[in-house]
């Protein structure tokens, strides 16, 4: 026995509605990727904005201490006296920032916010050390030379090979720029006047600027 057909049809998608519903789902995966690299971008613009005041809130805290101790900075300044010149082999960075701990008060101003390597210490005293600190310290910088490095990213690479924690001696005419690991190729110079400049691009800048410095060499501690 034949079971009865139905008379009812199977409705189709026209063309129209076909190219219509590609266009909404086309059109909802743009809005996605906006937003997600919208979101991006936002939160790359804020690190940026938040590394620069770190930077300037260390100036601060170095010239409040410098006014205190004879217009020398910690690493100019004899142990006796409460700096760390003995100290200043590149090893040790941070311990140019524990001196400065009444000064800067907090030390999550030393992690730059787009360093996803490291951890804010929570205090000065427990268990503070290079690991809890992103910029490098100019162990030569002195307040009479402004154009001299005070502090700033410490992700350097030179010739394309990263730099290592410890001492740093930089030339004028050394290959150095800053890695893509924290803003992008650019990066953030502290001066010995206080003042911080946003470098992008690095590439020739760098170089430039330890130029006119007018010195041969100096060095940097990378934590």
């Amino acid at each position: 026995m034949k079971l009865p057909v139905s008379g009812q049809k199977t409705a189709a998608l026209t063309l129209m509605e076909v190219l219509v519903i590609i266009s909404v789902i086309v059109g909802l995966i743009l809005c996605f990727l906006k937003t997600k690299s919208d979101f991006h971008t936002n939160k790359l613009y804020s690190a940026n904005i938040i590394c620069i005041n770190n930077l300037k809130q260390i100036g601060v805290a170095y010239r409040a201490w410098e006014a205190n101790h004879g217009d020398k900075f910690p690493m100019q300044t004899s142990i006796t006296n409460g700096g760390t010149k003995e100290l200043a082999n590149g090893n040790n960075a941070w311990i140019n920032f524990a001196v400065l701990a009444k000064e800067l008060n907090n030390p999550k101003v030393l992690i730059c916010p787009a360093d996803a390597e490291k951890i804010a210490a929570t205090n000065f005293a427990d268990g503070f050390n290079n690991s809890k600190v992103t910029y490098f310290v100019g162990l030569d910088a002195d307040e009479s030379n402004t154009p001299m490095f005070l502090s700033g990213d410490d992700n350097f690479e030179i010739g394309g090979v990263a730099v290592s924690s410890g001492l740093l001696e930089i030339s004028k005419n050394m290959p150095i720029t800053w890695s893509t690991a924290r803003h992008r190729l650019n990066g953030r110079i502290l001066f010995s006047d206080g003042s911080v400049l946003n470098l992008y691009p690095n590439h020739d800048r760098l170089p430039d600027l330890i130029r006119q410095t007018g010195l041969v060499s100096y060095r940097l501690a990378i934590p």
